[in-house]
Protein backbone atom coordinates (compact mmCIF):
# COMPACT_ATOMS: atom_id res chain seq x y z
CA UNK A 1 0.00 0.00 0.00
CA UNK A 2 1.47 3.64 -1.11
CA UNK A 3 1.73 6.67 1.33
CA UNK A 4 -0.95 8.30 -0.66
CA UNK A 5 -3.45 5.65 -0.31
CA UNK A 6 -3.31 5.77 3.48
CA UNK A 7 -3.26 8.84 3.40
CA UNK A 8 -6.82 8.53 1.60
CA UNK A 9 -7.80 5.93 3.89
CA UNK A 10 -6.93 8.04 7.51
CA UNK A 11 -9.12 11.00 5.41
CA UNK A 12 -11.94 9.19 5.23
CA UNK A 13 -12.01 8.21 8.99
CA UNK A 14 -11.36 11.57 9.74
CA UNK A 15 -14.39 12.08 7.81
CA UNK A 16 -16.04 10.24 9.51
CA UNK A 17 -15.76 11.49 13.17
CA UNK A 18 -17.97 14.02 12.34
CA UNK A 19 -21.36 11.13 12.12
CA UNK A 20 -19.79 9.99 16.07
CA UNK A 21 -20.20 13.60 17.01
CA UNK A 22 -23.69 13.95 15.53
CA UNK A 23 -24.74 10.53 17.27
CA UNK A 24 -23.35 11.65 20.54
CA UNK A 25 -26.08 14.65 20.39
CA UNK A 26 -29.05 12.16 20.49
CA UNK A 27 -30.79 12.63 23.94
CA UNK A 28 -32.07 8.53 23.69
CA UNK A 29 -28.87 6.80 23.13
CA UNK A 30 -28.33 5.32 26.30
CA UNK A 31 -25.90 2.55 27.34
CA UNK A 32 -24.36 3.19 23.22
CA UNK A 33 -23.07 6.70 24.67
CA UNK A 34 -20.40 4.64 26.40
CA UNK A 35 -19.46 2.77 22.68
CA UNK A 36 -19.65 6.06 20.84
CA UNK A 37 -17.43 7.48 22.96
CA UNK A 38 -15.12 5.06 23.02
CA UNK A 39 -14.88 4.94 19.51
CA UNK A 40 -14.26 8.92 18.99
CA UNK A 41 -11.28 7.90 21.98
CA UNK A 42 -10.05 5.05 20.08
CA UNK A 43 -10.23 7.36 16.59
CA UNK A 44 -8.67 10.25 18.10
CA UNK A 45 -5.82 8.00 18.88
CA UNK A 46 -5.27 6.68 15.48
CA UNK A 47 -5.66 9.89 13.86
CA UNK A 48 -2.87 11.40 16.16
CA UNK A 49 -0.47 8.09 15.37
CA UNK A 50 -0.67 8.81 12.13
CA UNK A 51 -0.28 12.26 11.90
CA UNK A 52 2.49 11.38 13.77
CA UNK A 53 3.89 9.36 11.03
CA UNK A 54 2.63 11.72 8.11
CA UNK A 55 2.80 14.73 9.32
CA UNK A 56 1.52 16.72 6.30
CA UNK A 57 -1.54 14.66 6.08
CA UNK A 58 -3.75 17.42 6.00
Amino acid sequence: MDVQAIRDRVNLIRSKREVLLKLLEQPDLGMLRIDVNQALEEMDDLLAECEGIFPDTP
